[in-house]
């Protein structure tokens, strides 16, 4: 479950960058603007990061069940649903539709499953993968 919640998160930061949201949101534009300033390039490279630091806490901690794989995977369901909730509610506010919002339920719905899997696992170290 967890990689399939980073697997969601690379479809998330797609539908982001094709539909610009370095341009329309503050922070993200401000983020892009610290790694480049071409808004497009410094998103990408932000968003790739990201995806890539998901990636690693996948193969390296959870998969491995390393002792701090649990709580990658707590943070991520954390991060994730925040991501997914905040797209959503910023979207509903706006009354219009903001680049994310199509992709977010499916992000709520991982990290949601993961976080209940994570609730109900026996162990410190049980993670459904």
């Amino acid at each position: 479950m967890f990689l399939a919640l980073i697997l969601t998160q690379v479809a998330h930061s797609v539908e982001e960058y094709v539909f610009r949201l370095y341009e329309v949101l503050a922070p993200a534009r401000i983020i892009s603007g610290l790694v480049s300033s071409n808004l497009a390039m410094g998103f990408a490279t932000v968003n790739g990061a990201l995806i890539l630091f998901g990636l690693w806490c996948y193969f390296a901690r959870v998969r491995k069940d390393h002792r701090s794989g649990r709580g990658w995977a707590w943070f991520w369901t954390i991060l994730e649903a925040s991501n997914g909730t905040g797209h959503l509610l910023l979207a509903a506010g706006r009354g219009e539709y903001i680049a994310g919002v199509a992709t977010a339920p499916l992000l709520l719905c991982c990290a949601g499953w993961l976080g209940v899997t994570l609730g109900r696992a026996q162990g410190p170290d049980h993670v459904q993968r």
